[in-house]
């Protein structure tokens, strides 16, 4: 059984939770604990709403108000899904250093792509040194001005 999967209609997850029905109603109303529905619109609640009705009563009977128990819920469902996603990017990671052993995950090439690089080989670094100067334009120039950058077949123009 799945903690997210809809199985309680409105009156076992009341008792299951301590509450009274009509709370449970209220709090679907204000958007705080939304349970699943069934295709005729009856509430459905998981063991996680449930859960989630239980910490909304405690933190209620300690003095914080509906909207930041609220707040706190949408918190914590953000923590949970980012938990999710990070424990799938550690399982990508895993399998990509399975499948090519002996290879860094990544370097940078020397125009900025991406390249894998076997274990143990070390990447040449350029040392230029590149003077950047910018463009003036057209209008800026005189007839004698020469372009701040030198030309190549990268930047000639193609009139």
């Amino acid at each position: 059984m799945d903690a997210d999967s809809p199985l309680f209609a409105i009156a076992v997850a009341a008792e299951l939770a301590g509450m009274h029905p009509q709370t449970l109603r209220q709090y679907d109303r204000i958007g705080l604990v939304v349970p699943g529905r069934t295709r005729g619109g009856s509430r459905r609640y998981s063991m996680r709403d449930i859960e989630q009705l239980r910490e909304v009563a405690q933190l209620s009977s300690e003095g914080m108000s509906l909207p930041a128990i609220a707040r706190l819920l949408d918190l914590e469902d953000e923590v949970r899904m980012l938990r999710r996603q990070v424990s799938e990017l550690e399982g990508a990671l895993r399998a990509e250093r399975e499948n090519r052993p002996g290879v860094r995950v990544f370097a940078a090439g020397v125009t900025g792509s991406i390249v894998t690089v076997p274990s143990g080989r070390r990447i040449r670094r350029s040392t230029e040194i590149v003077l950047w100067q910018p463009r003036m334009a057209s209008d800026e120039r005189g007839a004698d001005d020469q372009p701040a950058t030198p030309e190549t077949p990268e930047n000639r123009d193609s009139d």
